[in-house]
């Protein structure tokens, strides 16, 4: 009896948190997914238990058959020297021209990746979740110019965001 109170307690404190992933106010309009799907290499991030000790990370993007995307992070982990790779799924978390969505990799929990700052040429993208500790900064290329460095941290300043935590992606492996 106290095993069925436990799991059903359980279940109902899990759900209440399934919706999750709250999209932010200021994410990109006239988003065009099909010219964002494809490999990101992570420039920067904070700092956060499922990345932690990775370096060369990519994350990559590709439509599912039933319109949802196929989310595949990889990363080498320094300390085991072994590539680390984890599938999620992503979906929109509003109309299909804003670049919010919905991630999981643990179904029925859901973050948020709300899409920032954007190149007209979908070259970079600046990528916020829900809350103010998960920031990445991707770039189609695995090193960006000194400039553009600069213009996504003075965005993600505006929006908050303590950029001095920022960890910088060794990604060399990708060169």
């Amino acid at each position: 009896m106290k095993f069925k109170q436990v799991l059903v307690t359980t279940l109902l404190f899990a759900t209440s948190f399934a919706g999750g992933a709250e999209m932010i106010d200021e994410v990109v309009q006239d988003f065009e997914l099909d010219s964002y799907l494809g490999t990101w290499y992570e420039i920067a991030r904070l700092d956060h238990s499922f990345e932690r000790g990775l370096e060369a990370v990519t994350a990559t993007y590709s439509l599912k058959d039933n319109g949802s995307v196929r989310v595949l992070n990889r990363g080498y982990k320094t300390k085991s020297t072994k590539w680390k790779t984890a599938t999620g799924s992503a979906k929109y978390a509003s109309e299909a021209n804003m670049g919010a969505f919905k991630v999981t990799f643990f179904w029925p929990f859901y973050g948020g990746y709300n899409i920032v700052l954007l190149a007209d040429d979908y070259s970079y993208a600046l990528v916020a979740g829900d809350s103010e500790n998960y920031l990445w900064l991707l770039s189609r290329k695995p090193k960006i110019s000194a400039d553009t460095q600069e213009l996504m941290l003075e965005r993600a300043r505006s929006l908050g965001y303590d950029v001095s935590k920022l960890i910088y992606v060794d990604q060399s492996k990708n060169l």
